[in-house]
């Protein structure tokens, strides 16, 4: 560690070491690089724990667009900072922070100063992995599956000492994604929220809802998950093959699926001027296409799409989570067993949420 610690202090890029993927079709293997050194307002965190995201899934295959190879995915982020720019005042070496799916933005249009920067009105949001950062040469960004990441203190988020680190990086995507629409619908006491997909995101949906006083039914492709979701106080667990047999109607209905379905059959299950929120996305060319006429003739409800939430919302989100102890159902693994995750993530096995404990990983105490 006292490495890049020693590199970042000195002013050099910073070495680090993770897990990538060659290929759309390869296994992780161990991988070496760098990052650009330190920045006045930049912060060099040791990554504690890195969670594993079903978007990680779909950028390492290529499934949304061609990737950049080699790939470190990850951007559920937990971990200690241990080096800080001479310009930062945010953080202090010791301090514990959170990174989650951007790392920078413009900073100046209208989108970033109202707290939106994943919407940067000039192109300029950089993904936290799999994307070219324009602030820094267009070089590859990589992300949590590593020792360590340097960050603008702006994108990064504050984690209180006695947090569970290890419940707090599945947050940083899992968490806002589902917090920042379930609050835009202004969901609340008395809703009746319908959950579809029940993996990482589903359960955190459910347990803010319910958290904020909604009536919270399920929709999942079959019942292995019933018994996990009416312990976690879900009103029923409907299974997709039988929507049309569906009576209840809901105000909200959040869907979290990263496969192929329709969303129609989610707006036919609302109230008159209910709302769908889509935050799953399917692979590129799997979507469904839907005849406008079926919108036309299902008048006055109201369908729209969400994609995580700006630095202030997530912090917001970390702290209601952190307050009321809502986090997400977890497995601790080590980075050999990535690629079992995706098999499990991507056959229906896994239960919940992965996370990869990177002290472990790289033998670290």
């Amino acid at each position: 560690m006292q490495n890049y610690i020693n590199e970042a202090k000195e002013g050099k890029r910073i070495s680090f070491k993770g897990f990538a993927v060659d290929s759309k079709s390869a296994n992780f293997r161990g991988f070496e690089g760098s990052r650009h050194a330190l920045g006045e307002r930049d912060i060099l965190i040791e990554i504690l724990f890195a969670g594993i995201c079903h978007s990680d899934i779909h950028s390492a295959r290529s499934e949304w667009h061609e990737g950049i190879y080699p790939m470190v995915p990850g951007h559920e982020i937990a971990g200690r900072v241990v080096a800080v720019g001479e310009k930062v005042s945010k953080f202090k070496p010791g301090d514990y922070a959170g990174v989650g799916c951007m790392v920078n933005s413009c900073g100046e249009c209208e989108s970033c100063k109202e707290g939106r920067e994943q919407f940067c009105d000039n192109g300029k949001m950089v993904l936290t992995y799999d994307c070219k950062d324009c602030f820094h040469n267009d070089e590859p960004t990589y992300g949590g599956y590593s020792n360590n990441i340097v960050v603008s203190e702006d994108f990064a988020v504050c984690v209180p000492q006695d947090a569970p680190l290890e419940k707090v990086a599945p947050l940083l995507c899992a968490g806002i994604t589902t917090y920042s629409p379930i609050k835009f619908s202004k969901v609340g006491k008395g809703s009746k929220v319908a959950v579809a997909g029940f993996g990482g995101l589903g359960v955190m949906a459910l347990k803010y809802a319910l958290k904020l006083g909604a009536e919270v039914s399920v929709f999942a492709r079959n019942k292995n998950k019933e018994a996990e979701a009416l312990k976690l106080g879900a009103k029923a667990l409907y299974t997709t093959d039988s929507l049309a047999n569906v009576k209840e109607r809901f105000d909200f209905i959040i869907s979290t699926i990263p496969t192929r379905y329709d969303p129609m059959e989610y707006v036919n299950l609302l109230k008159h001027g209910g709302e769908l929120a889509i935050v799953g996305l399917p692979p590129t060319g799997e979507s469904v296409e839907n005849d406008m006429t079926r919108l036309v003739f299902a008048a006055n409800k109201k369908v729209y799409g969400s994609m995580i939430g700006g630095i202030a919302e997530t912090q917001e989100m970390l702290d209601f989570s952190l307050k009321h102890k809502i986090y997400p159902e977890t497995e601790i693994i080590t980075a050999d067993k990535i690629d079992e995750a995706y098999h499990n993530l991507t056959s229906g096995k896994a239960k919940f949420r992965y996370v990869i404990d990177m002290k472990k990983s790289f033998g670290r105490t």
